[in-house]
Parts: structure tokens; C-alpha cells; sequence
């Protein structure tokens, strides 16, 4: 059976390359060094203090484990550097919600770089999914929790 492969764009690669680095040099040996305090001075039944920087030293290594894992499966997809009418990954989609008209745009992203706050969502989404592949002009039905909506796609860059 074949890894499952993650899309993601060069600037998600070199995010996600910058995070190992810090993790594995810098917060690696911040947690060591909190474990070896808490050692000191602990009765190691009851002392929170030791239990958490157990904890936060494991979360640190299941980070680098699932980066690592992230990054030897992914496929690098390189954004559009041109106009085009279609949807693709790394191309920022804009699209008005019927009726309202309310327009809203976003870049559909791998799911280590999707940040809806920074006009980001996963390739994964159910809206993302619904946008590939069709282009300007087209309306998309869009299944949400709270009900069917309606978009018309009214730009891609």
C-alpha cells in the first residue's frame, strides 16, 4: 500500500523545514533541560511541575515525528504564476455566496498551511473540494453543517 502523499506549496514546505529546525535544535533542548530541573527537585509521585515537562518534551517529539512524516510524503505543487479560469491548488479563488451576494476569496492550501484567518483553507475542505476544477462564472453548491450554499465563482488568480 502506497504512503498517503500531502499536497502543499513551496512556501508550506519551508514553513513546515523552518518549524523541524527550531523544534529539533532549540525547543528540543529547552524541554531536555526542563525535564533535568524538575528531576532535581521532585518526588516524582506527586510533582506536576516534572509531569509537565514530561509532557511538553513528548509533544515536542510527536510534532517532529509527524513534521518528518509530513515532509518525506509530500508533493509539492507549484502555485500558478498566471492567470487562469480554473480553480487549482495554490490559486486564490473569489466567489460571492447566493444570494446574498457577499464576497469572500481564499487560497486553497495543503493542511499544514491552511490558516482561515489568513485567507487560507485545506484542499481537504468541503468548500475547497467543491471549488476544484470549476471555473469563473460557474455556481457551486457547497454542503455546510448548517445547510446547502450557493457560490458563484467571480475570479481566479
Amino acid at each position: 500500500m502506497e504512503p498517503n502523499k500531502y499536497l502543499m506549496t513551496k512556501m508550506g514546505k519551508k514553513a513546515l523545514v523552518k518549524e523541524l529546525d527550531e523544534l529539533q535544535t532549540k525547543k528540543r533542548e529547552d524541554a531536555l533541560q526542563r525535564v533535568k530541573n524538575a528531576r532535581k527537585f521532585c518526588d516524582f509521585r506527586e510533582d506536576s511541575e516534572y509531569e509537565a515537562a514530561v509532557e511538553s518534551q513528548a509533544q515536542i517529539e510527536e510534532r517532529i515525528v509527524f513534521i518528518l512524516d509530513r515532509l518525506r510524503h509530500a508533493e509539492v505543487t507549484s502555485v500558478p504564476d498566471h492567470e487562469t479560469d480554473t480553480v487549482v491548488f495554490g490559486a486564490p479563488v473569489t466567489f460571492i455566496e447566493l444570494p446574498d451576494g457577499e464576497k469572500e476569496s481564499y487560497t486553497i492550501v495543503g493542511v499544514e498551511e491552511a490558516d482561515l484567518l489568513n485567507g487560507t483553507i485545506s484542499n481537504e475542505s468541503p468548500l475547497a473540494n467543491s471549488l476544484l476544477g470549476h471555473s469563473i462564472g460557474d455556481q457551486v453548491s457547497v454542503q455546510t453543517p448548517s445547510g446547502e450554499m450557493t457560490l458563484l465563482i467571480v475570479a481566479v488568480r
